[in-house]
């Protein structure tokens, strides 16, 4: 059963004096839809991340090493979905999440080299049962603040976000995001955009220079 065959015909309406973020909380906290439907992308994002972990034993079975270094999920708050489907003006419904948001459920593979990321990805997606829908490399086309993964939308019978980075790349993400500036509105912005943008050029440098050392490494051991 996908999201459509859960919801499709018998899905709670949202009440139409349901005008706040705060109401909309209220109402999906209380709805028995709401709840299922959470439930399916929880149980989408234990196949996907078993599928990671035993990638990343077969992974070192064959070449000694994980390319995996961490694996974290997690399932988007209420508050999140209902801003951001206000925000690109699409309806505010049970069904609407499920239809128009493709990042509800999310795994964050951090990896030690930018091969890695490339490596799991591969095999990830050569698995039968996941379709690919979305892929966007912010490795290779960075956004302009400096951020850098990669991000795949896959589905199996839900749609599970998967973002791919190193360990550098994470730090970077991670500390960018603690900052909040973009709550801000003043002068600063620009200035604060650039040093944030040379932060992260640094950072992909040193990834690069990093996984060249571990290529002279490897070949003084062949």
């Amino acid at each position: 059963m996908n999201e459509l065959e859960l919801l499709n015909d018998t899905e709670e309406i949202i009440p139409e004096n349901i005008i706040t973020k705060e109401q909309f909380v209220k109402f999906v906290e209380n709805s028995v839809k709401f709840e299922e439907l959470m439930m399916m992308y929880r149980c989408a994002i234990r196949e996907v991340q078993t599928k990671l972990e035993i990638l990343n034993d077969e992974f070192k079975t064959k070449r000694q090493r994980n390319p995996i270094d961490s694996i974290r999920s997690r399932i988007k708050s209420p508050l999140s979905m209902y801003e951001k489907l206000k925000r690109r003006n699409h309806p505010i419904s049970i069904q609407s999440i499920a239809d128009n948001l493709n990042d509800v459920a999310r795994i964050r593979v951090v990896c030690p080299f930018i091969s890695d990321i490339y490596d799991v990805a591969r095999m990830l997606i050569s698995q039968d049962d996941v379709e690919v829908m979305e892929v966007k490399d912010y490795i290779k086309n960075p956004k302009p603040n400096g951020y850098r993964s990669l991000h795949y939308v896959g589905k199996e019978y839900m749609k599970v976000e998967v973002q791919i980075r190193t360990i550098a790349m994470n730090f970077w993400a991670s500390l960018e995001h603690q900052m909040h500036y973009k709550q801000f509105d003043n002068d600063d912005m620009p200035e604060i955009v650039k040093q944030l943008t040379e932060c992260a050029e640094n950072i992909y440098h040193t990834d690069v220079r990093m996984q060249e050392i571990r290529e002279d490494i490897h070949k003084f051991n062949e």
